[in-house]
């Protein structure tokens, strides 16, 4: 079948967005401020390299996730809109410009992710912890949440992380077991659990992100709750995923939010410390909120 015919396709079949899934445009001094800035230190945000709809929102209020180690990933996951491919060498400044970013924005809470670099032996994990320690010492004040990768499970790589020791250290197990192979294609369900078993061991604050409207039954959801709970994840957020491209796993159903809202409080009745659900939350939505436990802490 050609790629026109796909596409066509694909169209024809996408499910309509429904009204809850309406975001405000991009506009703003402030956006345009925190636009100048990543243009300048020649930086990358997940919340242009993923598409995440909160990207208007988020930098109209002047805050940002960083994604560093470049914008090329050596994965290849079904919903990420994060590019495929060879990555470029590492940059070692990389980390100084980020934390002076973070400094002239005057960011009292800073979201660090990174792309996965499976070619490299330390996964990235040192340009990890030099970034976090030149926030630091940058910006003494504020505080710091990092999205990690999986770094195939490594324990001395993930080491690094526990050493530098940011305020939450967070890594996403994406969807349900049943689902993972498709969705995530070279990671491992078990893998991430055990990766934030091992953070929590460490003594971290952690934390975890589910996508829904891939194909997962409700019971799958609450089992993942389950698992995320028994290996000692902290805290959980739960959004509805949204098809970057034609080329990417197409959205089975959109979930309603009164059915996020049932999953938040399952959620807190297993004891999780601090859950999000809707559909619009993503892992780094008002991050902030995160540092702290507490069922009445609300967005």
């Amino acid at each position: 079948m050609s790629c026109g015919t796909s596409n066509e396709l694909t169209e024809q079949t996408r499910i309509k967005k429904p009204d809850w899934l309406r975001v405000r445009l991009p506009i703003g001094e402030n956006y345009r401020h925190v636009r100048s800035l990543v243009d300048k230190h020649k930086l990358h945000t997940i919340c242009e390299s993923g598409n995440c709809p909160n990207m208007g929102e988020c930098w109209g209020e002047g805050t940002a996730t960083f994604m560093i180690l470049g914008n090329t990933c050596t994965r290849s996951c079904g919903f990420c809109a994060v590019a495929t491919g060879r990555p470029d060498p590492l940059d070692w400044d990389e980390p100084q410009r980020v934390a002076e970013a973070i400094y002239l924005m005057k960011v009292k809470h800073a979201v660090l992710t990174s792309v996965d670099r499976d070619e490299l032996k330390d996964g990235g994990s040192i340009i990890w912890a030099n970034t976090i320690k030149a926030v630091r010492a940058l910006n003494p004040e504020t505080t710091l949440e990092t999205l990690i990768p999986d770094f195939k499970g490594d324990k001395e790589n993930i080491g690094r992380i526990i050493e530098v020791a940011p305020e939450v250290v967070s890594h996403n197990i994406e969807t349900v077991e049943r689902l993972s192979r498709q969705v995530r294609i070279q990671a491992k369900y078990h893998r991430s659990m055990e990766v934030i078993r091992t953070l929590k061991e460490g003594g971290m604050r952690t934390k975890s992100g589910i996508m829904l409207g891939l194909g997962e039954k409700k019971e799958e959801v609450v089992q993942t709750l389950h698992d995320l709970y028994d290996n000692g994840c902290d805290v959980v957020t739960i959004g509805q995923y949204l098809q970057p491209t034609a080329k990417h796993l197409k959205v089975e159903r959109f979930v309603h939010p009164d059915e996020f809202a049932e999953y938040k409080e399952i959620g807190y009745s297993l004891g999780l410390d601090h859950v999000e659900s809707g559909p619009l939350v993503r892992s780094s939505y008002h991050s902030e909120k995160h540092l702290f436990s507490g069922r009445n802490t609300t967005l």
